[in-house]
């Protein structure tokens, strides 16, 4: 330090504070800089409040610090440390609130609901994996991940970060690969169970759909858990479902399910646009040969008997899980899977079911 620095330290430290100490003490000066015979430092007060208080006394350091030897002219300024403004609480979950009409969207064009009777045939895998693809064909696209219990779609679109909210009641939503996302994943930790009754999966999903900001979409698709129960329901009584997809493997096991989903939409009255076949077949890597491991045509002849179409048949493909595991969906490449699933969203574009 210069000799004029000692002198201004000496001098900051004949100064008491109230509640004892010295500026320097306290460890208050920021920024002294002598350059020359001009001096300028930085008083910075524990909160916005006592700086107001100290504006007297930084007047008085200032005019002593100007009379010092070798000083020409001096500065001295007060300061205080900011704190950013907390973050409004965001809760999700608890009973839905009453509500004048039904749950849609602002702004979405269309809703189309993916569903399966069972977990485990890939439905989350296809609703990601087709958002992708429609996005790709030029469509905005939203996709709601309605698994309450096991969310899956924040790995699968590798996103992590919790949604904004500058309210404490908009959802500002993520986005990854063309596709705007939301999903009660983000909102808590991987491993986190969500342990909630019907009221509560009924009030998030109610949040979900209508306090986020979607924007304007062509279609939101929405992700359904297994099964017929409290999201499903209420989906189809309050909102107004456009189409849905149910996804099914061709094992027996898988159709008896499958059945009850369709009859589920058939009883809420919810159009069914067809059904997807999810592994349908595994073709060997090595020799080529395709083997049905869970059996052959049971989705098929099921869509015959209700007159429905089957809007694709996807095999068995190492691609596509890895492609999801790592949170980049395989129909963002340009592979067999890929052109799979760009040809069933431009056959829903061209139905205008999209």
């Amino acid at each position: 330090m210069t000799q004029l620095s000692d002198a201004i330290t000496e001098l900051l430290e004949s100064f008491d504070l109230p509640g004892g100490g010295t500026p320097i003490s306290r460890d208050m000066i920021r920024a002294l800089t002598v350059e020359g015979g001009t001096v300028r430092f930085v008083i910075e007060a524990p909160s916005p409040e006592i700086a107001r208080q100290m504006e007297g006394f930084r007047a008085v350091v200032e005019a002593r610090v100007a009379e010092l030897p070798g000083v020409q002219s001096a500065s001295v300024v007060l300061s205080a440390p900011t704190q950013a403004p907390k973050a409004p609480s965001l809760k999700l979950g608890g009973h839905a609130k009453p509500q004048q009409g039904r749950m849609i969207p602002p702004g979405v064009k269309k809703l189309i609901a993916i569903g399966s009777g069972k977990g485990g045939v890939g439905k989350s895998t296809v609703s990601s994996n087709l958002a992708v693809a429609l996005a790709r064909a030029g469509k905005t696209v939203g996709l709601l991940d309605a698994d309450i219990h096991g969310p899956s779609q924040p790995r699968m679109f590798g996103v992590s970060k919790r949604p904004a909210s500058p309210d404490g009641k908009t959802i500002i939503p993520l986005a990854a690969h063309g596709v705007t996302l939301m999903s009660i994943g983000l909102m808590l930790p991987e491993d986190k169970a969500v342990v909630w009754r019907g009221p509560m999966l009924m009030g998030a999903l109610q949040q979900m759909l209508m306090q986020v900001e979607w924007g304007e979409l062509d279609v939101l698709l929405i992700d359904l858990p297994p099964g017929t129960g409290d999201v499903q329901l209420s989906l189809g009584q309050k909102s107004e479902v456009d189409g849905a997809i149910v996804v099914s493997t061709p094992q027996d096991v898988a159709l008896i399910d499958a059945k009850k989903a369709l009859d589920a939409f058939a009883t809420l009255k919810v159009p069914v646009l067809g059904m997807i076949e999810n592994m349908s077949v595994f073709v060997c890597p090595d020799c080529g040969r395709e083997s049905h491991i869970f059996g052959q045509g049971g989705v098929a002849a099921e869509a015959a008997r209700l007159n429905l179409p089957v809007l694709a048949q996807l095999p068995i493909d190492l691609d596509t899980r890895l492609a999801g595991d790592s949170g980049a969906p395989v129909a963002l490449g340009d592979g067999v899977m890929a052109q799979a699933y760009a040809k069933l969203a431009q056959d829903l574009i061209a139905s205008g079911a999209v």
